[in-house]
């Protein structure tokens, strides 16, 4: 064989290698990771096989962290896995992964413009004898839950001593979209100027009650239920998982919580984002497949079972089959009257991180 025809063979070679890598055979198998918050990983196991048993050649992987972990495990190349999707709580955690990542690499992380998949709001939750006295009104009230932590006991806000120490639950602001949703909401009804020394006052008060704070909101809602009341009194978690695990607190402590819709409130819209560092186009092409089968009414009518809030806006929530809505939840409200702010911008989320920090 002479060189020129060798050199052509060797060119035939590689330009085969490359078209497989960029369009591969039918029947050859596609594996995607997901990567979501803790919020989507109920529905997202549902989902999951609904997707892969119409799709035989694409394998779906769902990894599970916090929504802020997931931005900064990406952003340091920390997984030992590499993702294709990416779903944390919020489109607002997104564009500061794109904001963060264009500020190291010139370039967009994605390969193609971030997707919403499912909505939901912060609420507050109590045990329905804590609620009661705690929020008399019948409202969630941030100024009677800074008192309520300042004073540390129920004998001293008006509750019964063998109630013993008051027990606030939030996820860790530096890990969790909950954590930073609830202090930006808390600082908020103080003095929108987080330099106000009131605002750091707040977060020693917050920081030195809270023990331990969670990773995630549904760690916290299932360590919520578990604990009980005189371990765990009132919370702030995402609605969706509040109108999920109702039942499993009427199980595991013979009641359920009440539920307070916080106004004003953020919506937290989750969104999903494909993004490129390894990926290659037959990955990112399932990838976006998976994405937007998460958006088909099917899959949006799972959502909704799981207590989110659909993003297509003509499905009626209480049609749905096993809906929360239809479910005489303590404090569910279908169409609750409450102002809906907009989720906090990168630099307030990061300004409250350094506050939360420094108490």
């Amino acid at each position: 064989m002479n060189k020129q025809n060798r050199a052509i063979i060797s060119s035939a070679i590689a330009l085969l290698s490359l078209g497989l890598a960029y369009f591969p055979l039918p029947g050859v198998n596609q594996t995607i990771v997901v990567v979501s918050g803790s919020e989507l990983e109920e529905p997202l196991a549902k989902i999951e096989p609904l997707f892969e048993a119409q799709n035989p050649n694409i394998d779906v992987q769902i990894k599970i962290q916090g929504s802020q972990d997931l931005v900064n495990n990406y952003i340091d190349d920390k997984n030992d896995f590499t993702p294709t999707v990416l779903i944390p709580a919020s489109g607002e955690i997104i564009a500061e992964l794109k904001q963060r990542w264009q500020g190291q690499n010139q370039t967009s992380p994605f390969s193609k413009p971030p997707q919403p998949i499912a909505k939901t709001f912060l609420v507050g939750i109590a045990w329905p004898e804590r609620g009661k006295v705690l929020f008399s009104q019948g409202n969630f009230d941030w100024e009677r839950l800074e008192l309520a932590m300042e004073a540390g006991n129920w004998d001293k806000i008006g509750g019964p001593s063998q109630w013993g120490s008051f027990d606030f639950m939030m996820t860790d602001p530096n890990r969790s979209n909950s954590g930073q949703l609830t202090l930006s909401l808390w600082a908020a009804s103080k003095d929108n100027n987080l330099s106000n020394p009131k605002i750091a006052s707040l977060f020693k008060t917050v920081k030195s009650g809270v023990y331990q704070p969670p990773r995630s909101t549904d760690i916290l809602l299932q360590e919520f239920i578990a604990r009980g009341p005189n371990d765990a009194d009132v919370a702030t978690v995402y609605e969706s998982i509040a109108l999920y695990r109702w039942q499993q607190a009427s199980v595991n402590q013979g009641k359920p919580y009440q539920i307070y819709y916080l106004d004003p409130t953020v919506e937290t819209i989750a969104t999903a984002a494909i993004v490129q560092r390894n990926v290659s186009k037959p990955e990112a092409k399932a990838g976006s497949k998976f994405v937007n089968f998460l958006r088909e009414k099917e899959q949006q009518e799972i959502f909704i079972q799981y207590g989110f809030r659909p993003i297509q806006e003509n499905i009626d929530l209480k049609s749905v089959y096993n809906s929360p809505w239809n479910q005489n939840i303590p404090g569910a409200a279908l169409n609750p009257s409450v102002t809906i702010k907009p989720a906090p911008k990168e630099q307030e989320i990061s300004e409250i991180q350094k506050l939360w920090q420094r108490n």
